[in-house]
């Protein structure tokens, strides 16, 4: 079968036909997607229906190593429903029930209502993201996505020369502490120390320059922290405008995969006494934006 790539917007989403992801595939149906994520920069498959975890884990390893998901809110063993390979981004506990509304888990998790980049807070941050959506839910939690490049695009020469070298601090100590919380273990804050990483970062295939955007941005290097963080807030204002952005409408075994480089993301509320099961694999990048410096 042959991939077709249908634009869901100008520019930016793209729905793929013609290949089923629970497969092998062929190096150029993996060729063409590669060019379809480096063109549209998130891919959306409908009725990807993985028998396990496993197939999915399998088509991701198509576009580079798997990253681990050591850290966030499962802080024991005991508590993890998936295997380390696999992001619980779902409301779910260990018994496959929806958490209670002041579980720890669940409220960590809410941090991904926020605007963010996966795994910015990492020295190497993620490259891509794939989300399957095992069992999804009528009505709201609808995951958003907000294109980077054109937000980028969309600036004044003037902005686009100020933060072209601007340097962030990234870290969940930040993202999490927005919305009030804040205990968090010291093994946790050690774990959570903040990285550095570019505010403008440009794609190692197209060359197209980008915002690196995320609610997990505490400060800019050589700033005043409230200026800082007014700035910054403006910039996802502007990003996030809804001429720059899509929301998806989960249907049952969707599978949305997007660049973390070059988007956004957030997922809308919903009632979390449904069961949402969501499912991501991450794919690891390969180098730092910036030098990391110890602390």
């Amino acid at each position: 079968m042959t991939v077709t790539i249908t634009p869901l917007t100008p520019g930016f989403v793209g729905e793929v036909t013609g290949v089923d992801i629970t497969q092998p595939l062929t190096q150029p149906q993996v060729a063409a997607l590669e060019a379809g994520m480096d063109r549209y920069a998130v891919l959306v498959y409908h009725g990807q229906r993985f028998a396990d975890d496993d197939q999915q884990k399998r088509f991701s390893r198509y576009f580079g190593a798997l990253e681990t998901t050591a850290g966030g809110n499962v802080t024991r063993p005991e508590q993890r429903r998936l295997d380390a390979d696999m992001a619980d981004v779902s409301n779910l506990g260990a018994d496959h029930q929806p958490l209670a509304r002041d579980d720890r888990r669940r409220l960590f998790n809410l941090g991904n209502q926020l605007w963010h980049s996966d795994s910015s807070f990492r020295a190497v941050p993620a490259k891509y993201s794939l989300l399957s959506g095992r069992i999804v839910v009528d009505k709201g939690g609808n995951t958003e996505f907000a294109d980077m490049r054109a937000a980028y695009d969309a600036l004044d020469d003037e902005t686009k020369a100020q933060i072209e070298h601007l340097v962030c601090e990234h870290s969940l100590l930040y993202s999490r502490g927005t919305l009030g919380f804040t205990e968090l273990s010291e093994d946790e804050k050690k774990a959570f120390t903040p990285v550095r990483q570019r505010l403008v970062r440009t794609h190692p295939v197209t060359g197209r320059k980008s915002l690196y955007l995320s609610s997990h941005i505490g400060t800019i290097i050589g700033w005043p922290m409230p200026e800082a963080r007014a700035f910054i807030r403006d910039l996802t204002e502007h990003a996030t405008q809804p001429r720059f952005c899509y929301s998806h409408k989960w249907r049952p075994y969707d599978l949305v995969m997007w660049d973390n480089r070059t988007t956004m993301h957030r997922v809308r509320r919903f009632d979390e006494t449904q069961v949402r099961d969501m499912r991501r694999t991450t794919i690891a990048g390969d180098s730092v934006t910036v030098e990391q410096l110890a602390a």
